[in-house]
């Protein structure tokens, strides 16, 4: 920042004016100066009595210097204002009235003019007159700019007022300092007046003051990226020298004011806010914008107005995601200068028109996420400055024009998500700038381009679910920039090109689901980089690697359904960061890895359907995070490990299909499973009964010498003293009791290490929270996951990665340099809802439970680190649809987020001590993955089920119980009522409080349907009928839950079993299988 100058400096450009107020002296060649009042038609006298101005007249300068542009003007000494402020200081009429006796300062005694003693009084007496005269002129021309400037300065300490600024920036902002030493204000150089206000993205919150109407010369104001919420003041609208207004990235709220009358506007961004109201017509009115962004704002739906295309300098218009309608109007094409078009992530509909061409200046096209229909017209290719492409999400089709493939400056093409066919033009090939390239999700089909990457520095490309065929391109990563390479889904065939085992940038491979046959190329197992190695689904033979280990961030490797041989390479515990393992369906031999304990990571691992011999490793016990096991249909052999009961987060575990023996060990009941597969093996002795309880009779079918409890009703004979000394005499008894020393060592182990790692993490913990009370203002960083976070990665945002804002704050997209993964960072506002959510959700673990890996602390902001959820959340998903109209969601996949769901909120009702309350659960608090797995979110408001009497009446309109509103206190069948809420949301389609309800709510207007029997009303219309029956069970367990007398609800646990049962031939293994 530069200096801070005096308004009377800087008005000078820094150049001191000495007003007669300071000195009635000025040196000029060391010799004293005075100003004197001589009329200017004085006769010159003799040379006896010679007039002062005769010496005057020959000063080699004048002694007072007024600056071009100072708020000081020139007076002549009759008292008139010069005309013109530059000519003052040399016009002759005031140089005749400048008297300057050659007298030294320095010898005042030695005198080189005489004057006669009359002279000299009468001298003396007009030099009194003419200060007393100055000073009282200057006084009079310093008042209005005295109070002007106090005025403005009065006007910014009310706008200081109210925002709230926790980090201090303001601090400038006080009455001991003029305007423009403020942090942030600028001031006119030539009359001081404050003209702009700079201050983005410093953390402000607050409102807006009306008082801003008070700075009258005000150019700029620039307020983005803070957290100011409220309404804009109409007030603003007098601000007419504004020629630069940004307000964008804050917490906005309300109608936005007409702001017409600020016809110098040149920029307007008042994107990413929460306005409302119709769409701001009166921009149409401003002929100057050059630059006009609304974008997310949430605006009624409506068309963009004609009268957009009034605005004939604008170079960027950014009207993204603000509810716009209708198709692109044609006016739009007469903006010449326009440079960037985003009409993205709307509802715009109709044809791109040719008249594309018009814009001959447009270097970014951003139409995605709308409902355009039709093809792209040839006439794009014309747009010769065209970089960056993107109408992805829509519903275009046809084939590409050749032409468009000669777009030189292409760097960005995307075009995924629509219908567009045939083969693509070869013109891609030749492209020079290239980086991102991305069609899946069409029917595209023929060969691939061979050259395309040959000549660009390719970062990124997506071509998976097309058609494309033949031989895989060789030069994608000629040029060794590419990150991203995702072919899935497609036909090609043929060996894999060999020159990708030199491709060490890439991040993601997947090239799943096609028809390659050969061997993986070696180099490809040991991608240095590689987070996602994909190679499923083709015909690939040979074996995977020891190279692996070089692939050390690697975090899921995908391999099943092909044709892989050989043993699994040990050197695959080596991989810390490994948290998926498919190697299903192929002839993979050998024993499983013991080092595959050392995968503390490891989430997922399925091996099922191979040659696998050997006893099942007890090491795998020491895998803390897995969730899913699948060994079935393998020839492992020996004992269930009891170590197995180790894995508290397991929630799948599927041995089926084996020669194992032994008993069911006790210790797996307490596991949270959902679901437990022993069938087919040779197993003997007590079933346990929960675990009977959880999955049924078949789960242990197969088993002749299993029994279980008299009280249970199955189909397993009753377990007698027979039973039990069969299990103890079948096997030598030396061998079962090495067994158990054995064990009891290794339990032993383990429950020390666990011990001394959480005695090592409770003093961290209490060392980090006492340093925080010591020092508040630093950053405190509390993890409750192995992750590399860097507090300076959280707190520097991008707002380009805002994900969603609430009542509590916002949500970023955080993706972490070199590869380390993708998180969503939450924003907090109040300390009380920090503590509650990282209080509880720091504390549970489960699949369905959204994960919290850290919360940061400090400088009055707090950060909540969360994995993150691709495609969003649940109300979200609902509404999004796909080609033809059809719902993302089709019922397959609503059936396993209902699961999913049921099974998180059972975990916090059912394994968690105390239980736990949600009390928010909503569509919108239940996120889903890249598998549409559920995770229950935002715990702001939870509580626990001991005392839970509540003061304040807490939750969503339309999901809240209804005893809540005569009874405070909270029980888990509030949470029953809400899900079964959320259980109709799937069903129908429907929000809680849909319009179409007349005012009343899901649960009220379901009722009267299911009483008539008129069925056919309450389904999604746009899930095929086929799924109506399993539907009509799923609502049958949703009216249970949204039973008025909480007594009459079922528990989750209940919930889950029901849900289970209510599609036991598909949906129900699919479930399953995936915990």
């Amino acid at each position: 920042m530069a200096p801070s100058r005096s308004p009377i400096r800087q008005a000078t450009n820094g150049r001191v004016i000495r007003s007669p107020l300071q000195s009635s002296y000025t040196r000029s060649n060391s010799h004293l100066c005075l100003l004197l009042p001589i009329k200017k038609n004085a006769k010159r006298t003799s040379n006896k009595r010679r007039s002062f101005g005769h010496f005057v007249s020959s000063h080699p300068r004048p002694p007072l210097i007024l600056s071009p542009g100072s708020p000081f003007s020139a007076f002549d000494l009759h008292g008139q204002r010069t005309s013109d402020r530059s000519e003052a200081v040399s016009r002759p009429s005031l140089q005749d009235n400048l008297i300057c006796p050659p007298v030294p300062l320095l010898e005042p005694s030695e005198t080189l003019f005489q004057c006669e003693e009359s002279q000299l009084s009468l001298m003396l007496k007009s030099a009194f007159l003419f200060h007393f005269l100055a000073a009282l002129l200057l006084l009079l021309s310093l008042t209005p700019i005295s109070s002007s400037l106090s005025l403005e300065s009065k006007a910014l300490l009310e706008i200081k007022g109210q925002l709230n600024d926790p980090m201090n920036h303001l601090e400038s902002w006080n009455e001991s300092k003029s305007p423009c030493e403020f942090a942030g204000v600028h001031c006119d150089i030539g009359s001081g007046h404050v003209v702009g206000i700079s201050l983005p993205s410093i953390s402000l919150s607050g409102n807006i003051s009306p008082s801003i109407s008070l700075l009258r010369s005000l150019a700029t104001l620039e307020l983005g990226g803070n957290a100011i919420s409220g309404v804009v003041p109409l007030a603003l609208a007098n601000c007419t020298s504004l020629r630069v207004l940004n307000l964008s990235t804050n917490s906005l709220s309300g109608l936005l004011p007409d702001l017409s009358a600020l016809r110098n506007l040149q920029v307007l961004d008042l994107s990413t806010n929460g306005f409302t109201g119709e769409f701001p017509a009166w921009v149409g009115k401003l002929p100057g914008l050059v630059e006009l962004g609304l974008a997310e704002n949430d605006f009624d739906a409506g068309e963009i107005p004609e009268s957009i295309g009034h605005m004939k300098n604008l170079t960027w218009l950014f009207l993204a995601q603000c509810n716009l309608r209708g198709e692109i109007p044609a006016s739009i094409y007469g903006l010449t200068k326009l440079g960037t078009l985003d009409l993205s992530r709307n509802q715009m509909s109709g044809q791109v028109s040719k008249a594309i061409s018009n814009l001959s200046s447009l270097y970014k096209i951003e139409l995605y996420q709308n409902n355009l229909t039709g093809e792209i017209p040839p006439e794009l290719a014309n747009l010769t400055l065209l970089r960056e492409f993107d109408v992805s999400r829509n519903q275009l089709t046809g084939k590409l024009s050749p032409e468009i493939g000669n777009l030189k400056e292409l760097t960005v093409f995307h075009a995924y998500t629509n219908s567009f066919w045939g083969e693509l033009p070869r013109g891609f090939g030749n492209l020079e700038h290239l980086i991102s390239f991305s069609v899946y999700e069409n029917n595209f089909s023929g060969e691939f381009p061979s050259d395309l990457g040959r000549f660009s520095p390719l970062n990124k490309i997506d071509i998976s679910e097309n058609s494309f065929s033949g031989d895989f391109p060789r030069f994608l990563c000629h040029n060794k920039k590419l990150q991203y390479l995702l072919a899935l889904d497609n036909d090609f065939t043929g060996q894999f090109p060999g020159s990708y085992a030199e491709c060490k940038t890439l991040v993601r491979f997947r090239i799943s689901q096609n028809g390659f046959t050969g061997g993986i190329p070696g180099g490809i197992w040991g991608l240095p980089s590689a987070v996602i190695i994909d190679v499923a689904d083709n015909e690939f033979m040979g074996g995977v690697s020891s190279d692996i280990a070089m692939s050390a961030s690697l975090t899921q490797l995908y391999v099943q359904n092909n044709r892989f041989s050989g043993k699994l390479p040990a050197e695959l515990g080596d991989l810390p960061q490994l948290q998926k393992l498919f190697a299903f369906n192929n002839s993979f031999s050998g024993q499983i890895p013991s080092r595959f304990g050392d995968l503390k990571q490891l989430s997922s691992l399925h091996l099922e359907d191979n040659e696998l011999t050997g006893p099942i490793p007890s090491q795998l016990g020491l895998c803390d995070s897995l969730v899913d096991l699948n060994l079935a249909q393998n020839s492992l052999t020996g004992a269930v490990p009891a170590t197995l009961a180790l894995l508290n987060s397991l929630n799948s575990l599927n041995l089926s299909q084996n020669h194992i023996t032994g008993s069911i060990p006790d210790g797996l009941q307490a596991l949270k499973l959902s679901s437990i597969d022993l069938s087919d093996n040779q197993l003997s002795g007590r079933i346990p009964p929960d675990l009977l309880l959880i999955a049924g009779d078949e789960a242990f079918s197969g088993n002749k010498e299993l029994c279980t409890d008299r009280a249970m009703h199955t189909e397993f004979s009753f377990c007698t003293l027979s039973h039990s000394h069969k299990d103890v005499t079948r096997k030598p008894m030396y061998l079962v009791i090495t067994i158990a020393f054995a064990m009891i060592i290794l339990l032993a182990g383990l429950i020390f290490v666990s011990y001394q790692s959480f005695e090592l993490e409770e003093k961290n913990r209490r060392r980090v929270l006492e340093e925080g009370k010591e020092k508040d203002s630093e950053w405190m960083l509390e993890s409750f996951y192995p992750t590399e976070l860097d507090p300076e990665e959280i707190i520097n945002l991008d707002e380009e990665n805002l994900i969603a804002r609430g009542g509590t704050g916002k949500v970023y997209r955080l993706d972490l340099s070199k590869n380390r993964g993708t998180f969503a960072v939450k924003t907090v506002v109040g300390a009380k809802v920090v503590t509650d959510e990282v209080d509880i959700m720091g504390k549970i673990k489960h699949r369905n439970i959204l994960k919290l890996f850290a919360c940061l602390t400090g400088r009055g902001s707090s950060y909540l680190v969360f994995e993150y959820m691709p495609n969003g959340n649940l109300y979200q998903a609902l509404r999004r649809e796909i080609k033809g109209g059809l719902p993302e969601l089709d019922w397959h996949k609503r059936y396993k987020i209902a699961v999913g769901a049921a099974k998180g909120i059972m975990y916090l009702h059912h394994d968690c001590s105390p239980a736990i309350i949600h009390r928010d659960i909503k569509s919108s608090n239940i996120l889903l993955d890249e598998e549409y797995e559920a995770r229950i979110a935002d715990f702001g408001i939870a509580t626990v089920a001991e005392g839970s009497e509540s003061s304040c009446f807490a939750g969503t309109h339309g999901y809240i119980a209804p005893e809540l509103a005569y009874c405070p206190k909270v029980t888990e069948k509030s949470d029953v009522y809400s899900f079964g809420v959320v259980l109709l949301e799937l069903i129908t389609g429907r929000g809680p409080t849909d319009p179409q309800f007349g005012g009343q709510d899901i649960v009220f207007w379901i009722s009267g349907r299911v009483d008539g029997q008129n069925l056919a009303e309450v389904y999604d219309h746009r899930v095929p009928s086929s799924a109506e029956e399993d539907m009509g069970k799923v609502l049958k367990i949703a009216i249970l839950c949204t039973t008025k007398l909480p007594s009459c609800r079922p528990t989750m646990r209940e919930v889950v079993n029901k849900l289970i049962d209510a599609d036991p031939c598909s949906a129900v293994n699919g479930v399953r299988a995936t915990g």
